[in-house]
Formats: C-alpha cells, sequence, structure tokens
C-alpha cells in the first residue's frame, strides 16, 4: 500500500515507485490511499492504480474553525485505515508525505507491519517526522537528514520523477511543434506547480511585454486556480508568443524545448530539473512550512547549480534576471552542468531495493 498526497509533488514520487516496483514486480496488487477530494483521487486512477481516500484534513497551524472537525476526521480516517489493512493484507506500507499518509501508517505500525517512508525535501514535513520513529526505512533526497530522522534507518535515494523525462534526446523540434511554438525562437518555460503560484504569474504578467520584445516566447503553465485570470489578461495583450495553459501533462517535451525554466522549488520539480539539465530560476514560495523550498533552492545555488530570486523581488525583477541568464551562454552551459551533477535518475530503484529488505 502506498499512501500520501495533496500536491504534485507527493503524488507522482508515489506513482514513480509504484511503476518501478511493478517493473520488477509484475504480479504485485498495490493499492494507494489517500485523501477525499485532494488530486490523487483523479491523478492515481490515470496512472491506473486503484485509490482508496480518507476523510482526513491537515491541523492547521493558526487559529481556525477547521480544527473543530479535525478530531473527528482523524478518528474516521484511522477506524477506515485499520479496515483496509485488514481487507488488504500488505506486505508493507509506504508513506510519501502529506497529512493523508498518517493514520495508515500509523496504524500499519501499530499492527507490527513494515513501513517506509520517503521524503522528498530538505526539511522534514511533521507528519513524517512524527512517523520516522518506527519506520524501518527513510528515504531521502538529501544529505544531512539526521536533524529529523534516526540516522540508522536513513538511505539516500533522491527523489524519484517521472521515467518520461530521463532522457530528452532528440525530443527538441518535435517539442516545439506540439506545443506550437517558433522553431528559431528561445523558449522560457514557466512553471508555478498544478494548482499555479500566484507571484510568478503577476511576474510574468507584469514583464511579458518584454519578454516579447527580447525575442522569447512563453511556455507558460499558469496552474488551475488563475488559468481563466489568466487567458482574459493574455487575450487582451495583443502578444502572439505567448503560450498559456492551465496544466502541462507532457513535461518532457515542454522540458525539451526550453531554454531556461522558471520554477518554484518544490522537491519534485528541484528533481525533475537536476535531470533535465536545463538552467534554472527558483522562486521559492515563502507559503511553505519552515520555508523548505528555499532550502531546497539554497542546496542548488551553493553548487552553482541554480539561479534564486526572492519570492518577493520576483515582480520587476524577473525579466531582469532571465535576460542576464539568457544573454551569458556559458553561465547557462556551467549552470546545466552543475544540475546534471545533483541528479539522481535511479531514485525509484533504490527505493525498490530498500522496500525488498525491508518485506525480506
Amino acid at each position: 500500500m502506498i499512501s500520501g498526497g495533496g500536491t504534485g509533488g507527493h503524488i507522482y514520487p508515489a506513482i514513480a515507485i509504484a511503476n518501478a516496483w511493478m517493473e520488477k514486480h509484475p504480479d504485485t496488487e498495490i493499492l494507494f490511499v489517500g485523501a477525499e477530494g485532494k488530486m490523487e483521487m483523479q491523478k492515481v486512477p490515470e496512472a491506473g492504480y486503484k485509490i482508496e481516500g480518507l476523510k482526513v484534513a491537515g491541523l492547521q497551524r493558526s487559529l481556525s474553525l477547521a480544527n473543530v472537525s479535525f478530531p473527528f476526521k482523524l478518528a474516521s480516517s484511522l477506524r477506515k485505515s485499520r479496515q483496509l489493512l485488514a481487507d488488504f493484507k500488505p506486505n508493507a506500507v509506504v508513506g510519501v508525505g502529506g497529512y493523508a499518509s498518517g493514520p495508515l501508517l500509523f496504524v500499519a505500525q501499530n499492527k507490527g507491519i513494515p513501513t517506509l517512508i520517503q521524503e522528498q525535501n530538505s526539511y522534514a514535513g511533521l507528519t513524517n517526522k512524527l512517523l520516522s520513529k518506527r519506520a524501518r526505512r527513510i528515504c531521502v533526497a538529501y544529505p544531512g537528514m539526521e536533524e529529523f530522522f534516526p540516522k540508522d534507518r536513513i538511505q539516500v535515494t533522491g527523489n524519484p520523477v517521472r521515467k518520461d523525462i530521463l532522457d530528452l534526446k532528440g525530443k527538441s523540434e518535435m517539442a516545439k511543434f506540439h506545443f506550437g511554438l517558433q522553431p528559431d525562437k528561445k523558449v522560457l518555460l514557466i512553471l508555478g506547480g498544478s494548482l499555479g503560484a500566484r507571484t510568478i504569474n503577476q511576474a510574468v504578467l507584469a514583464d511579458m511585454v518584454g519578454f516579447e520584445e527580447s525575442g522569447y516566447q512563453l511556455l507558460w503553465q499558469c496552474g488551475k486556480y488563475y488559468f481563466q485570470e489568466m487567458s482574459q489578461k493574455v487575450m487582451g495583450s495583443g502578444l502572439k508568443h505567448v503560450y498559456l495553459m492551465e496544466f502541462i501533462r507532457e513535461m518532457d517535451l515542454a522540458y525539451a524545448a526550453a531554454d531556461v525554466v522558471v520554477s518554484r522549488a518544490g522537491a519534485l520539480s528541484v528533481s525533475e530539473l537536476s535531470i533535465v539539465g536545463k538552467p534554472v530560476i527558483f522562486i521559492p514560495s515563502p507559503n511553505v512550512a519552515e520555508d523548505h523550498q528555499t532550502k531546497n533552492a539554497m542546496a542548488y545555488v551553493k553548487e552553482i547549480a541554480a539561479v534564486l530570486l526572492k519570492d518577493n523581488h520576483a515582480v520587476g525583477q524577473l525579466k531582469k534576471e532571465v535576460d542576464q541568464l539568457m544573454a551569458d551562454e556559458s553561465k547557462m552551459d556551467l549552470l546545466s552542468e552543475n544540475i546534471k551533477k545533483l541528479a539522481r535518475p535511479d531514485a525509484a530503484n533504490r527505493i525498490v531495493s530498500a522496500l525488498e529488505e525491508i518485506i525480506a
């Protein structure tokens, strides 16, 4: 059983682990467990796996009426977790983080079922920290995670990513054709996550006329929450080289088309960008626990593998950063070369090996 979710940063690694396991053990039955109403309830079935939903919700860190229902949702989720474990009888349970993984792994650990935790970020989430005390193995993407987890159970594996991005050779021309891009113009790929990032969208809106005047074309994933608003503003701008999308499914082609990428610094984005090896400007979200996106990004900036632009400086400064990078091919090459050194393309298989060890 694999549990967790809430964002693409949790869901896609979980699916990558499942896919890698099924390649080695095709007769296995896998059941996902997520949170009702969250994106995993759609994305997991699309990937070909069954999923059960829990009524679990996160505990708000500030005073909120939503916290009143938290104990009841937790109790319901624990009851359903017990029933799912009794019915499915898993050999092991994997938690990929997010509050959806809490009840299932807690019950599994009480029953003595082997559990493995996969932590994507350089700063561990609360759920994973609590569950780590009884987990058999903790797979992490960054060194130095002894601050959060028992040292003897940590294994540095990297973050599992979608298989289609592992090799982008020869895809650039096809990618530009697929998205309707001009073959002779530089491509700036803008990513703010599946739901969108307000600051990144506002920064692009502020500079999109200038980007076109500089000869760039934008492949822009603005996210579900902002698509209608951004569509109206792009349509009213008269610009010809802004290619706006709510969500990009063919990420391998998007990466292949890009000359420079602007992205949040969530764990999945950072791991994917390491593998594709494109020059990247990270704009970390400040609205995450313990500012972990900035910590993710700084791990790369220290290795001269990425550029960091603070969220509160993005509106008004994004074009300056893009122009400086696009004009400096030697820096683009250096960033590309250095970020590839930090890639772990075999992460999913390493996690499968760790899982095999705790089951044996």
